[in-house]
């Protein structure tokens, strides 16, 4: 037998995840990390790629012993991973240094280039579908600024599923829908724009080659990987793209949503249609040529929704090992006796996304009841639930303002759509029918799919697309609920429109905030 291997960097976590050449799941290995604060810098977010790597391997080894397969089975592997997050290398590819995703230090060097290349940023969106908040400029410019030393040194720029296909092979490149959540790329063109680093004064010659999806880069060199040298190493790509590809996103027009450590809403458009002149959402590069995305994001869902889980539910975690079944999965049959609307409780954590000026309200439970009976940990979870799914439903009307496509139907995957309860209340909330596939992991799947590519098991990620995904469930939206939620939706953005008054005012703090504003 022969089997795919994909390594998923996420945000709170890696995971290595294998299949056989026919879609199916046949193990995974997981592990938790978190990127700490580094000391001294407001807002960063480091990257550490030393015990990163090694929890990686781990995964790798543990993922292997679990299938019960031999290493010489895997044929390729692939990776894919949170977008944004960057590593820089020197002349002989070793990493001096990398920060995760949100990472939001570089605050005085956006605010430097909104004030001094006026119209600047407007016309790299145009171009890339980015703006400077999460983008690499930014960021290059405050290590220029803060760590010249280490900034001299730097010959290579990748992101971070890059980066562990190098460590596996030795070579440094990245793939469109990876490489353009830096800003500094065509979405037209599907390249670099070495001139936009130009133009802000930082090298111009850092940036590696652009490989499509499913193209080989070499063999694992890395010896103590857990993997032979036999087995190839595939470019892979951003996870939303790969994650769509793995929902059977293919063709233009079609709409998934991501529910993971954060929610992605994305539509397929072609790519040249050129994105918002209000930078209100981001359009990536996919997976498939000729195709990009039009993207909504929704902050923390996942990550909010862990947070919960440990800080206040220590009795359902308890019932749940009892019983041999998920914390979730327990918290989900507590909150499926709660009316729709939860009570009126009103979570506040993402905003609906602004692109251009990105910033969120401070964390917190707004509506809340002394009755114990109305409010507690069932009515809460199942609040949150919902208020992730309002806000992808405000993302998704963006999108659709903005392309014109009338959406009725949804692929919903990742972690969130194991929950029976939270995928009805997306179709309840969107009023569309929700799809979910038999592989709800579908960010891994798009990796094994490009992995699949480039050993010549696929044609094409089409092809793999076309081929694997299968569904297995599908909700259809009760519409007296969707009526109820239109009103709850409607109240909720006036509400958190007064919350970010107080972060205006200064009298709380936001629980997250683009760099420069």
């Amino acid at each position: 037998m022969q089997y795919l291997m994909a390594i998923d960097a996420g945000t709170g976590s890696v995971r290595a995840v294998i299949f056989d050449t026919e879609g199916n799941q046949i193990a995974v290995s997981q592990q938790e990390w978190r990127h700490l604060e580094e000391e001294g810098v407001p807002n960063s977010m480091t990257f550490d790629t030393k015990r990163n790597w090694a929890l990686t391997v781990e995964c790798i080894k543990e993922s292997i012993k679990l299938s019960g397969i031999r290493e010489e089975e895997v044929m390729a592997v692939s990776a894919t991973s949170m977008r944004e997050g960057i590593v820089l290398y020197d002349a002989e590819g070793k990493e001096l240094w990398a920060v995760a995703n949100v990472d939001a230090r570089a605050v005085d060097e956006v605010k430097f280039l909104k004030e001094n290349f006026d119209g600047m940023e407007e016309a790299f969106y145009a171009l890339s579908g980015q703006t400077f908040a999460l983008g690499a400029l930014p960021r290059i410019m405050w290590l220029k600024n803060h760590k010249p030393e280490v900034y001299a040194k730097v010959a290579s720029v990748s992101m971070i599923g890059d980066w562990i296909l190098t460590k596996l092979s030795g070579v440094i490149a990245t793939d469109p829908s990876n490489g353009g959540t830096t800003g500094i790329f065509s979405l037209k063109e599907r390249d670099w724009v070495s001139s936009m680093a130009t133009k802000v004064g930082i090298k111009d010659d850092i940036f590696p080659p652009v490989l499509e999806v499913g193209t080989v880069i070499g063999n694992v060199i890395h010896q103590d990987s857990g993997l032979l040298s036999t087995t190839k190493v595939v470019m892979g790509g951003g996870d939303v793209q790969l994650g769509a590809a793995g929902l059977g996103m293919t063709k233009e027009g079609q709409v998934a949503i991501l529910g993971g450590s954060f929610w992605q809403q994305v539509v397929n458009i072609k790519s040249e249609v050129q994105p918002p002149k209000d930078m209100s959402i981001r359009v990536n590069p996919h997976v498939v040529r000729g195709l990009s995305q039009a993207e909504g994001i929704t902050f923390f869902s996942g990550l909010v929704m862990r947070w919960f889980r440990d800080a206040f539910c220590d009795m359902e975690k308890l019932e749940a090992k009892e019983r041999g079944v998920d914390a979730y999965a327990v918290l989900e049959e507590k909150a499926s006796k709660v009316p729709v609307g939860s009570y009126g409780i009103m979570p506040i954590f993402s905003d609906a996304m602004k692109y251009g000026k990105w910033y969120h309200a401070s964390p917190s439970f707004l509506n809340l009841s002394i009755d114990p009976n109305i409010c507690n940990r069932a009515s809460m979870f199942r609040s949150l639930q919902e208020n992730a799914c309002m806000v992808s439903a405000i993302n998704l009307k963006k999108i659709q303002a903005f392309t014109g496509i009338e959406i009725d139907e949804i692929v919903f995957a990742g972690g969130a759509s194991k929950g029976a309860l939270w995928s009805q209340i997306l179709a309840d909330v969107t009023g569309c029918k929700v799809q979910i596939p038999k592989v709800t992991e579908a960010t891994a799947l798009g990796a094994a799919m490009a992995a699949g590519v480039g050993v010549g098991v696929y044609d094409s990620i089409s092809d793999a697309a076309e081929r694997l995904v299968v569904w297995e469930k599908e909700y259809f939206p009760n519409m007296d609920n969707f009526k109820i939620y239109q009103d709850i939706s409607k109240k909720w953005q006036e509400v958190y429109k007064e919350q970010l008054k107080l972060v205006d005012r200064g009298l709380v703090e936001s629980m997250w905030e683009a760099p420069g504003l």
